[in-house]
């Protein structure tokens, strides 16, 4: 089995079509597909959302894989990086978290996670990078001195609201190895970013979902 976490409707819906998915189970806010064997859940936005869906997942279907898909902000770390271009991440960084401690009990929260995972791709129409950073932020970011200041924290390429949580679930549960996290850029993370990430949800997702299909066959 397959497992595939999508935030919004709209990064959701084009992996719902593409693969015949078939609503299986709906909650309050949250929706459950599956098809042969691939499960999807539209998570919903946010490290809650993500790490709740995570857990119940784990909880209900054994798995093979475990694919985090959403779209992401550049932080133009790849100078030619452009909108709905992807990145394979490699290593997720919690960057809105702030612990003046240098307690040991409190490393889990603020190390980075690394994944072993690869996804490899001999052809596409469109720049892949891999062995990216991702950084996630509880927060949509339109605001260029944010990005430069993770970019100077973190060396981050793209900055995201779900991924941290997603892998700290999977860390847990020693199964880091299974994970594979897929971003594809919408914006610029600048003043322009609401604008730009409607505009380019679309193309970015189907981006996105073209390596998917790669990962999965």
């Amino acid at each position: 089995m397959n497992w595939i976490l999508c935030a919004m409707p709209d990064e959701a819906n084009i992996i719902i079509e593409k693969y015949n998915l078939k609503k299986i189970k709906t909650y309050k806010e949250i929706s459950v597909y599956q098809w042969e064997n691939i499960v999807l859940v539209k998570s919903g936005i946010g490290k809650i959302q993500a790490t709740m869906w995570t857990m119940i997942l784990l909880q209900h279907w054994e798995f093979e894989k475990i694919i985090n898909i959403w779209i992401a902000w550049n932080s133009w770390k790849q100078e030619n990086a452009l909108p709905w271009d992807v990145f394979l991440i490699d290593k997720v960084i919690q960057h809105d978290i702030y612990l003046p401690f240098e307690w040991e009990h409190l490393n889990y929260a603020k190390w980075e996670i690394e994944i072993c995972s690869k996804i490899n791709i001999e052809w596409i129409d469109f720049n892949i990078f891999d062995e990216s950073i991702c950084a996630t932020w509880d927060q949509f970011i339109d605001d260029n001195k944010v990005v430069k200041n993770i970019v100077k924290n973190h060396n981050a390429h793209v900055v995201e609201m779900e991924a941290f949580a997603f892998l700290s679930v999977l860390r847990e549960f020693d199964l880091l190895n299974k994970a594979y996290v897929i971003k594809s850029v919408s914006d610029a993370a600048n003043e322009e970013a609401r604008k730009a990430h409607e505009s380019n949800l679309e193309l970015a997702m189907q981006n996105g979902v073209k390596v998917l299909d790669v990962l999965l066959k």
